[in-house]
């Protein structure tokens, strides 16, 4: 596997993120390391402040998670980890995850830890539930402001990682009749930052009696969830 040329500062911080990813890229090891083995593949969940619901759909990630296990050979731990981005634990998490429907506010530390998650290799998929657009992208520029959202094509390997989307991320709910989007982030040529906006996959990975959508549509949120995630442990850039 080949380690980004970072300083020595950043490699450390790198360094637990590269042991989770390498665990994904080598074979299976036996049933009895499969048992005493800690090393399992979870979504962090980004708690903010700013009176935005960030503990919202709080069956998907788990929901998520156990389908990847199903459809894949990607060691899961079924239970979802609650990050704050001032956390230094943050930086042993690949991949986080921030939905919600109201306002998202940073603090200063937060802003710059963020930012130094994303030069270090991190990355972030925000799931608009409905009226986080604004808020979430305000702080992605106080982070990032170099930064643009841009439409990800729809031949974009994230659309392809393991299950074919070839318009893009599946509409789950209806919200203001506009199409769904992939919108990324992009950082010294990285995508750091995938937001998926007028989809609300989150919804679709809820228990099926929470919103009662459509097996059809509960199947295709879930693919994509899982598109999203081995593009990510694949190294996806």
């Amino acid at each position: 596997m080949k380690i980004p040329n970072f300083r020595l500062s950043k490699f450390i911080v790198l360094l637990p993120m590269l042991c989770v990813f390498s665990f994904y890229l080598f074979p299976r090891p036996s049933s009895a390391q499969q048992r005493i083995s800690p090393d399992k593949f979870t979504i962090a969940r980004v708690k903010y402040d700013g009176g935005g619901d960030w503990y919202s759909n709080s069956s998907s990630l788990p929901n998520l998670l156990e389908f990847v296990s199903r459809q894949t050979k990607i060691f899961v731990n079924p239970e979802e980890a609650v990050i704050e981005l001032s956390s230094p634990r943050l930086f042993g998490y690949p991949y986080l995850y921030l939905n919600g429907h109201g306002n998202i506010r940073f603090t200063d530390r937060e802003v710059q830890q963020l930012r130094k998650y994303f030069e270090a290799g991190g990355f972030l998929h925000a799931d608009d539930n409905y009226g986080m657009d604004k808020s979430f992208r305000r702080e992605i520029k106080r982070a990032l402001p170099e930064a643009e959202f841009i439409e990800l094509p729809f031949n974009h390997p994230i659309y392809h990682s393991h299950f074919e989307f070839k318009s893009g991320p599946p509409k789950i709910h209806e919200h203001d009749g506009k199409p769904p989007q992939g919108l990324g982030v992009f950082l010294d040529g990285k995508l750091v930052v995938y937001y998926t906006y007028q989809s609300d996959l989150g919804d679709g990975w809820e228990d099926t009696d929470v919103h009662n959508d459509p097996p059809e549509k509960r199947l295709a949120a879930l693919k994509m969830g899982s598109n999203i995630v081995i593009w990510r442990l694949r190294g996806g850039a």
